[in-house]
C-alpha cells in the first residue's frame, strides 16, 4: 500500500462529513473532477471502496466510515505536531509533555505550573499534563512520550534522574458521626475493623494500603470502590465508609463535607514526590526550566 496523503485524506473525511463532492469542491476552490480523482486513487491504493453514490451526493461504504474514524486520528495528530513546531518558529520557548500521577494533579502541581507559566520570561511556554498512574509515568519516560514526570519517588526510578518536589500525607477521612471521628491521629491497623472507600486496585494508594493490610494478616473490608479522591470524599460524606486519601486533597473540601481527617502515624503515609526525566542534557530549555522551578518550590515547601 502506497503512503497516505495527508491533503487526500483531509478532502476525503470532509466528502463524507458533507455527503457532497461537489460542495467541498466550492469550499476548497477545488474543481470536483480533481477530488474524485485523488478519492479514486485512494480506492485503488487501498483496494475497497469508500464510497458510494446517492441521489443528491455520495455516502461513505462501511470500509469507508472505517476510514474516516481513523483519518480524523492522523489529521488530528498531524495538526499537534504542526501546533507543537509552530511554537518553536513563532519564537516561542517550546512545548513541555508532563505525566503526573492523580494525587500530584490533586493537589498542588497545577497550581505550581500555573506560577511557573506567569513568570513573564516564562509566557510563551506551553505545558501539557496528562494524569496517569505511577506505573505508566514512568514508562513513558523510559519509551520519551514525556519530557518530565511527577511521581511517588517509592516507584521504580532506576534509570531516571530525579529531583525532590513536594511531600503529602495519607489520612483517614471520615464523617463526623463515624465512631473513629474524634481520634487525632491514628495507625492504618486500627482502621481495617470498618468499612473502607477503595481507589482504583492499580493507584499507588491503594497497593500501599493492600500491602500494609497483608503485612497485619487483616484484610481492608471494602464497602466501594470509585476512581478520584472527590468521589471518595463523597462517598465518606454519605456515610457509607472510610478512605484514606492525602491530607492536602481532604482539607480544602473537609468543613463543606462534614468530613474528619486523621492523619496515618505509619511511617509509610509520609511520602515525597519526585520530578523525573531521562537524562538532564537531552531535556529542552523549557522543560529544564519548568524541572527546576519545580524542584524549588519542593525545597521551599
Amino acid at each position: 500500500m502506497k503512503d497516505l496523503d495527508l491533503t487526500t485524506l483531509r478532502l476525503f473525511v470532509a466528502v463524507c462529513d458533507a455527503r457532497s463532492i461537489a460542495r467541498i469542491g466550492e469550499r476548497e476552490h477545488i474543481v470536483p473532477s480533481a477530488i474524485s480523482k485523488r478519492l479514486a486513487q485512494l480506492e485503488q491504493d487501498l483496494g475497497c471502496r469508500l464510497l458510494t453514490r446517492i441521489r443528491r451526493g455520495v455516502e461513505p461504504t462501511a470500509a469507508g466510515e472505517t476510514l474516516r474514524e481513523h483519518a480524523r486520528g492522523l489529521l488530528g495528530a498531524a495538526q499537534r505536531v504542526s501546533d507543537d513546531m509552530r511554537a518553536y518558529t513563532s519564537g516561542a520557548s517550546g512545548l513541555v509533555r508532563l505525566m503526573a500521577t492523580t494525587s500530584s494533579v490533586a493537589e498542588s502541581l497545577p497550581d505550581d505550573i500555573a506560577d511557573f507559566l506567569k513568570i513573564p520570561a516564562h509566557q510563551a511556554i506551553r505545558v501539557n499534563v496528562q494524569e496517569q498512574l505511577s506505573r505508566d509515568v514512568v514508562r513513558a519516560l523510559r519509551e520519551g512520550s514525556v519530557s518530565l514526570g511527577v511521581c511517588w519517588d517509592a516507584a521504580d526510578l532506576s534509570g531516571l534522574q530525579t529531583y525532590p518536589y513536594r511531600q503529602d500525607h495519607l489520612a483517614i477521612v471520615t464523617h463526623e458521626g463515624h465512631p473513629l471521628a474524634g481520634c487525632k491521629r491514628l495507625a492504618f491497623v486500627d482502621a481495617l475493623a470498618f468499612d473502607h472507600v477503595a481507589l482504583p486496585a492499580a493507584s499507588a494508594v491503594q497497593l500501599m494500603l493492600v500491602r500494609a493490610a497483608a503485612a497485619s494478616g487483616q484484610a481492608i473490608r471494602y464497602r466501594a470502590e470509585v476512581s478520584t479522591f472527590e468521589a471518595a470524599l463523597r462517598v465518606v460524606r454519605s456515610g457509607l465508609g472510610i478512605s484514606v486519601v492525602p491530607q492536602e486533597v481532604a482539607q480544602p473540601l473537609a468543613a463543606a463535607f462534614n468530613l474528619c481527617i486523621i492523619p496515618l502515624t505509619d511511617a509509610w503515609a509520609q511520602r515525597r514526590f519526585a520530578i523525573c526525566f531521562q537524562d538532564e542534557r537531552s531535556l529542552s530549555a523549557a522543560a529544564r526550566l519548568l524541572a527546576e522551578y519545580l524542584a524549588e518550590v519542593g525545597r521551599q515547601a
